[in-house]
Order: structure tokens, then C-alpha cells, then sequence
């Protein structure tokens, strides 16, 4: 006889991190950059880097979803300097763009990338206030007549 388990409550599993979230946007906006400036790059080289840069935006935006679901109550340091570290890269993208030595395709792919860290901001703190906003599951009763 097969029963039906609903969902139970589980602690937190997921600790906060500042490291993983700034790193993978710093790698993502670098490879694209590499992908865009190679130089001497052959063109099957410069799609795998494009390839390289896209896959590495959706682990950035697997690490944004998971930094901002912890369930832990409140907005904590580390939420603070993952969104301060994401508006900086912004902000060096943004300058980099404004400089006016780099060839154009530099100079667009860094403003992509300064819109692209802007939004990562907004998207971590709706996502994180959502979280924070929405009621802590409460733990399932513990039965004392399971069968195995």
C-alpha cells in the first residue's frame, strides 16, 4: 500500500553566500567580453565562448533564484553585499562603455552588461522581498501511526 507524503517543512539547507553570485557575474560578463574582443579568435572559437558566456548567464540566474529563496525571515549582510557587489559591476560596465578608447563592440557589449547587472539587481531584491514577505511553512505533524 503506497501513501501519498505531502510536503513536509525542512530547515534551511542553503546557506547565504556573497562569493558565488558576484563571481559567476563577473565570469559571465568576462567570457562575453573574451567571446566579443578575442582578436585572432576563429569563428568556432568565438561561438563556443558566446555558448560558454550564455550558459554561464543561466547558472548566474540559478544562483540569483537560490540566494534570494533562503527562508530566513529576514534581509541579512549578505543580501546587502551580493546586491552592493552586482550594482559595482554595473557601474564598471557602464564605465568601460564610457570610455573612449575601446572599439564599438566593446563599448556595446559593456552597456549590455551594465543593463544586464541592473536587472540582476532588481531581480534579486523583488525576488528576495518576495521571499521575505511570504508566510514560513509550518511544520507537518508527526504521526505516530506510519506504517513502513
Amino acid at each position: 500500500m503506497s501513501e501519498i507524503v505531502g510536503e513536509e517543512y525542512a530547515p534551511e539547507r542553503r546557506e547565504a553566500r556573497v562569493g558565488t553570485v558576484s563571481g559567476l557575474a563577473l565570469m559571465t560578463g568576462a567570457t562575453a567580453m573574451a567571446a566579443v574582443a578575442g582578436g585572432q579568435h576563429s569563428v568556432f572559437a568565438t561561438i563556443l565562448l558566446a555558448l560558454l558566456a550564455l550558459g554561464m548567464s543561466h547558472a548566474f540566474t540559478v544562483e540569483i533564484q537560490r540566494q534570494a529563496h533562503r527562508r530566513t525571515g529576514r534581509w541579512g549582510r549578505h543580501d546587502l553585499i551580493n546586491t552592493g557587489l552586482l550594482a559595482g559591476w554595473a557601474a564598471v560596465s557602464l564605465s568601460i562603455a564610457a570610455l573612449p578608447f575601446p572599439p564599438p563592440s566593446i563599448r556595446v557589449l559593456s552597456l549590455l552588461l551594465t543593463f544586464s547587472y541592473a536587472a540582476a539587481v532588481v531581480y534579486f531584491i523583488a525576488e528576495r522581498h518576495r521571499t521575505i514577505a511570504a508566510p514560513l511553512p509550518t511544520p507537518a505533524p508527526i504521526s505516530e501511526s506510519t506504517s513502513v
